[in-house]
């Protein structure tokens, strides 16, 4: 009897040398997964993850230094920012970025994240948003849709009583130290390759020291918003999509016919 001719296969997905091996406490359903595979790939493309250093706040991202192979820092609740100023004031040669959640960046974090784009300090933001409160517990946010049940909006998120959610993207593209502010998603495929782009976008941005840059991601949350995981993919493109739309809000003219 012949044996088999031996096959071999390319090797063509594989976990980016900028992630750990390390197993996640994410949610099951969870985007920050992607969100992190996404980071690490466009770090190992740029060749960065030597001189990477990454901050991680408070929040479901807490445990982020654990999950990238790169340099980490823990900054206070909402103080990423700020930390990550004196980061690359101090090793300015250094590509540095803060891994965020919307309670940690448009609330306790509000002024920080203002302040940083104010002074276009040249660093780059991952912004996840899921309109809720992820690790404490599902409560409101400042991005939380009208009428969006949480834990502290039983009967629904209230304009009247709580006001609108906050479109930090829009808010921030009109600070003139902005170098690139845009907004994807992460509920398909096809937008999850431009949430891609964008963020080697944001971080060729750093790079060629245009200032700061953020991408915004929308994210899903399905143990708080208690739906399943499909569930939740659909509700980003029917619900916090019309909410949050996708679109670049600014990009530098030495950016957007950048070819990545």
């Amino acid at each position: 009897m012949m044996l088999a001719e031996k096959q071999t296969m390319d090797l063509i997905y594989q976990r980016p040398e900028s992630l750990s091996d390390a197993i996640t406490h994410y949610c099951p359903g969870c985007t920050h997964g992607i969100a992190h595979r996404l980071v690490a790939e466009v770090i190992d493309e740029m060749g960065l993850r030597e001189k990477t250093i990454g901050v991680a706040p408070v929040g479901c991202s807490v445990f982020a230094y654990n999950y990238f192979n790169t340099d980490y820092v823990e900054a206070a609740h909402g103080r990423a920012p700020a930390m990550a100023t004196g980061i690359k004031r101090v090793l300015p040669d250094r590509t540095v970025y803060t891994y965020q959640g919307d309670g940690d960046l448009a609330s306790i974090g509000m002024a920080e994240i203002m302040h940083v784009a104010a002074r276009g300090e040249n660093i780059t933001v991952i912004f996840i948003n899921n309109a809720i409160y992820g690790m404490t517990g599902g409560q409101m946010a400042p991005t939380t849709l009208p009428g969006m049940r949480t834990t502290s909006s039983p009967n629904g998120r209230d304009v009247e009583l709580s006001g609108y959610p906050i479109r930090m993207s829009e808010m921030l593209a009109t600070m003139d130290g902005a170098g690139y502010i845009v907004r994807r998603s992460l509920h398909n495929p096809a937008n999850i390759r431009k949430a891609k782009k964008a963020i080697r976008l944001a971080f060729e941005t750093q790079e060629h020291g245009l200032g700061f840059s953020m991408v915004e991601l929308l994210s899903s949350c399905p143990t708080n918003w208690k739906v399943t995981p499909n569930e939740a993919l659909t509700f980003i493109a029917d619900h916090m999509v019309p909410v949050f739309p996708l679109d670049d809000f600014k990009v530098h003219p030495a950016i957007a016919n950048l070819k990545v």
